[in-house]
């Protein structure tokens, strides 16, 4: 039996990521993983979806270009030299991580893993079974989608997030199920490739984890690509017929109504892959396994990161976890920091925040200031014909400490990156306010909301 410093299970952004860095940290290392190595968010998430937005923001801007005098004549879509574009990029990113992997010279294990209370893993597949021990483990099993409770549902041929990307043809009608951040970039997607696209969202709006602003702009931008949105609204039944979905749904008042789909996309959210700590009895949070903040669960040397603990379940995150896991091996180092970690919707336009929201400050009972900054007086904007959105700054009303920054509108997943650097060295609203930006920039809206909330305002 081969013996480890430290056992990881799960290839995902959580896993790979530690065992990289485990293994530069000078620790005998093994990954053990079911299916590909990179995890949903490479495999069947993050990367898939955000080459298809991009394919999305193309066709737009082609569209849009008619009213500047530039013609394309009539577009043509081909769903299968879109998807073969979309799987060179996971079958280069996949290779990149098998490269580093080896590079590492860690030791990867191919199928499902069991973690025994002895520190041993077993990995199981269809030919053989290999048992492996660790001085360490860390959980990194990630998670699946949800699949409610809706009559009929069972004798339906539905798409998951997991399986949408296996599609043979661009379908005339979709029923998106869940307005969150997966169920509004599916619809951004299929608005593109002129699908009829209905959102049916339970809560009283889309992308209701985000600023209220930001999700009323948004959706105002999604009705005018033509999709439906229906909040406050619950599916109750599910049928098939001739190849088509009949869904049922019911309104907050009680109306009832039928809605007839070519497809049915679950967007409901995720939920952890428990099966190979079946046998550990670990605290559970919730359906998460709990953790310490150091990333720690219950059980002394087993440590846990990523989607199988909850939180934010984002690629970015689970990587993060994983790095501050590996540093509390062998003692407690660091706490796992959640402060200043950017949150991204890849729609188009975009949105991405970081800190808290408004409603969480109103909640804390902090006294803040907010300035909303639109891009329609943006120089960058104007000329890129990109001026949907704003930006919003909240900043701590006595000591001018940066809140949370909020924006809606083109690249601003990039933007939000200087946001967050300017948080995490814990600028305050005057520095931001005599930060240079260049011109003409999108960024240049930050310096606008800074002077603004300084009684500074240049352009407002």
């Amino acid at each position: 039996m081969s013996f480890y410093d430290v056992i990881i299970v799960g290839g995902g952004p959580g896993g790979y990521v530690a065992a990289l860095r485990a293994a530069k940290s000078g620790k005998r290392t093994a990954l053990v993983e079911a299916d590909y190595l990179g995890g949903t968010c490479l495999n069947r998430g993050c990367i898939p979806s955000k080459t298809l937005l991009k394919h999305a923001e193309i066709i737009e801007s082609i569209e849009k270009a008619k009213s500047w005098g530039i013609k394309a004549g009539d577009l043509d879509f081909s769903l299968e030299e879109m998807f073969e574009h979309k799987d060179q990029v996971i079958a280069t990113l996949r290779n990149g991580i098998e490269h580093l992997l080896n590079a590492g010279k860690i030791d990867v294990y191919y199928g499902m893993g069991t973690i025994h209370h002895d520190k041993k893993v077993t990995v199981k597949t269809e030919s053989e079974t290999t048992q492996i021990s660790g001085e360490k483990i860390i959980i990194a099993t990630g998670s699946q989608p949800a699949v409610p409770p809706i009559e009929g549902l069972e004798a339906v041929h539905y798409q998951t997030t997991d399986t949408i990307f296996n599609i043979e043809k661009i379908p005339q009608s979709i029923v998106i199920i869940g307005g969150g951040v997966i169920g509004v970039e599916f619809a951004n997607i299929f608005s593109s490739l002129r699908t009829q696209v209905t959102i049916i969202e339970l809560g009283d709006r889309i992308i209701p984890t985000e600023d209220q602003d930001a999700s009323k702009e948004l959706l105002n931008h999604l009705k005018r690509k033509g999709v439906k949105v229906l909040t406050k609204h619950q599916v109750t039944s599910i049928k098939e017929t001739d190849n088509s979905k009949t869904i049922s749904i019911t309104s907050e008042k009680g109306d009832i109504d039928t809605l007839t789909a070519d497809e049915v996309l679950l967007a409901v959210g995720r939920q952890p892959n428990l099966s190979a700590v079946s046998e550990l009895e670990l605290d559970m949070n919730g359906k998460y396994i709990a953790v310490n903040n150091y990333l720690e669960t219950s059980k002394a040397g087993y440590f846990a990161v990523g989607d199988v603990i909850g939180g934010l379940q984002l690629a970015h995150v689970a990587s993060a976890e994983g790095l501050t896991a590996v540093k509390n091996l062998d003692e407690k180092q660091e706490k796992m920091k959640y402060n200043v970690i950017p949150r991204c919707i890849y729609t188009n336009p975009q949105v991405a925040s970081v800190g808290l929201s408004e409603a969480e400050i109103k909640k804390k009972g902090i006294r803040y200031k907010v300035n909303k900054y639109s891009f329609s007086t943006n120089g960058k904007a104007l000329a890129s014909g990109e001026t949907e959105g704003f930006t919003k700054v909240l900043v701590d009303e006595k000591y001018g400490e940066i809140l949370g920054i909020v924006m809606i509108g083109a690249h601003v997943t990039e933007m939000i990156s200087q946001s967050s650097a300017f948080m995490y060295l814990e600028g305050t609203v005057d520095e931001l306010a005599e930060m240079v930006q260049p011109h003409p920039s999108l960024s240049e809206a930050l310096m606008e909301s800074a002077n603004a909330l300084i009684g500074k305002g240049i352009h407002t």
